[in-house]
């Protein structure tokens, strides 16, 4: 019997035995598991008006009890896939399979990434740590920022959070250990070389690799478990108007914006593929392009200032300096006071003296306005709204789409950026669909803070310098800076793919 460290244990010893035995006996059962040690529908505990877990989180479980019940443990690993709509308690369900199989199984390894660091530990691992709280076994375990243990064997009895790169692919390589379990979660933004050291750790017989996903994309290797690979994996697709606790208001507003059958509802909604290949709005390959340029002849443009003020408390105020197709490496701060802010602005203006400011003049941006205005940068300053109507209203659902889609245009046709991995990934994390009259509409920073990425502040900084054209006030006119680069003409060198 596990003999706990004074303090951690809150029941008489046979009690506790008869703990071990009764969790012990959900080896091949994560359902009951999950019945069990929480405290469902029990008054004055978070759970007092819940019943248990949702039909499709139930359905999921059976898959792995009945590949267990089935043998698939003895000779191969247990792979499932489950591609999603949104909201419908996947990181719930990952918590709890983390949590059984941690509880059942002597000397466990797991390993946990997601598609961003930020979806990891802020969503995914503290979604562990709310269970872990709950549970009748809470005092087995210790929860901290990257690894999840037991208290009596934290080296060896261990879940672990890894971020993952492609630098760090070692740590998905397999090991020896009897009872591995690998999770990807938000999976289809997974790079695939990752996917394939993980293959490694999938040939202990027993092993578990569960990959959790919105299907985005129709290509790598989460799109693959559907297709190619299906015989190699047990699938599930979940429409998010069956989960209890998606949001059918906010999933109705989609279908009556988009329809029934378009991608972003398709992905969004009924957790099937998309039709057309991705998402994403701006590529990875497009951003890495434009930060391979060197930029060159810039100097006749106009200097413009974007400045983009924080709205929440995690998130940040930047500033981007761009000249033609010149952007200088981005100035990031977190300063709640907003005339600190603006005196802070105001330096900018004053070391950089630019032709045209462009602040986002949504929330807080206006208290940053005002006070700049006063100080008498009043011809400088170009509030922008980015939730107001597009200039051209027939491509553009709002201006918020418009100035994604023509930072987009910049980085394809000649535009350079700074080497930036916080850019880069603001600049490829919104996805983008369409509405009833084919218009662009770019993802909104609420919805992507629930896929878990960040507010993207230093693409957003970047792209107000799109707002409007800007004449230079200290140079005489040149061309555009499409004819300056040669973009489009015969014979136009791509400097990033010399």
């Amino acid at each position: 019997m596990q003999t706990f460290p004074k303090g951690r244990l809150a029941r008489p010893a046979q009690a506790e035995a008869q703990l071990v035995d009764d969790i012990g006996a959900f080896f091949d059962d994560p359902e009951g598991f999950v019945r069990y040690v929480f405290p469902w529908g029990q008054a004055g505990t978070p759970l007092a008006n819940e019943s248990g877990p949702d039909t499709w989180q139930c359905e999921v479980m059976g898959e792995i009890r009945q590949a267990l019940c089935n043998g698939a443990d003895v000779q191969t690993a247990i792979q499932i896939a489950v591609a999603s709509g949104h909201g419908i308690g996947k990181t719930g369900l990952v918590a709890w399979i983390i949590l059984w199989f941690m509880s059942t199984r002597d000397f466990p390894q797991v390993v946990v990434t997601a598609n961003t660091k930020t979806q990891l530990t802020t969503k995914t691992w503290r979604e562990l740590s709310k269970w872990h709280k709950l549970s009748i076994n809470a005092h087995w375990f210790d929860w901290s920022a990257t690894k999840f243990h037991h208290v009596l064997y934290p080296e060896v009895w261990f879940a672990a959070a890894i971020p993952w790169t492609e630098h760090n692919s070692e740590a998905f390589a397999g090991t020896h250990e009897k009872h591995v379990l690998v999770i990807f979660d938000e999976a289809s933004a997974i790079a695939d070389k990752i996917w394939e050291v993980t293959e490694g750790a999938m040939t202990t017989a027993g092993a578990m690799w569960l990959a959790f996903g919105n299907p985005t994309q129709t290509t790598g290797r989460f799109a693959q478990c559907f297709g190619k690979l299906k015989h190699r994996w047990i699938t599930r697709q979940v429409d998010s108007r069956t989960a209890k606790m998606a949001n059918k208001a906010q999933i109705q507003k989609w279908i009556d914006d988009y329809g029934e059958d378009h991608d972003f509802v398709r992905v969004r909604v009924r957790g099937v593929f998309p039709r057309a290949g991705s998402l994403q709005f701006i590529s990875l390959d497009t951003v890495a392009k434009a930060q391979r340029r060197k930029a060159q002849g810039y100097g006749s443009f106009a200097k413009v200032l974007g400045v983009d003020v924080a709205r929440h408390g995690d998130d940040q105020s930047v500033f981007t300096r761009r000249q033609g197709n010149h952007v200088w490496p981005q100035k990031k701060l977190r300063e709640p006071d907003l005339m600190k802010l603006a005196d802070l602005i105001a330096f900018e203006i004053h070391e950089f003296k630019p032709d045209a400011v462009f602040i986002d003049a949504t929330g807080l941006g206006w208290g940053v306005i005002d006070r700049l205005r006063q100080m008498g940068f009043g011809k400088l300053i170009f509030p922008v709204q980015v939730g107001e109507k597009a200039t051209d209203e027939s491509r553009y659902w709002n201006k918020r789409s418009e100035l994604w889609d023509q930072g987009k245009s910049w980085l394809e046709e000649g535009g350079c950026l700074p080497e930036d991995p916080e850019m880069e990934a603001d600049l490829t994390g919104p996805q983008y669909g369409y509405d009833r009259r084919m218009r662009i509409v770019i993802e909104s920073k609420d919805d992507m803070k629930a896929r878990g990425l960040p507010s993207p502040d230093c693409a957003d900084s970047l792209l107000l310098t799109f707002a409007s054209p800007i004449a230079s006030t200290t140079a005489t006119p040149a061309p555009s800076w499409r004819d300056r680069l040669g973009v489009g003409r015969p014979g136009h060198w791509d400097q990033s793919t010399a």
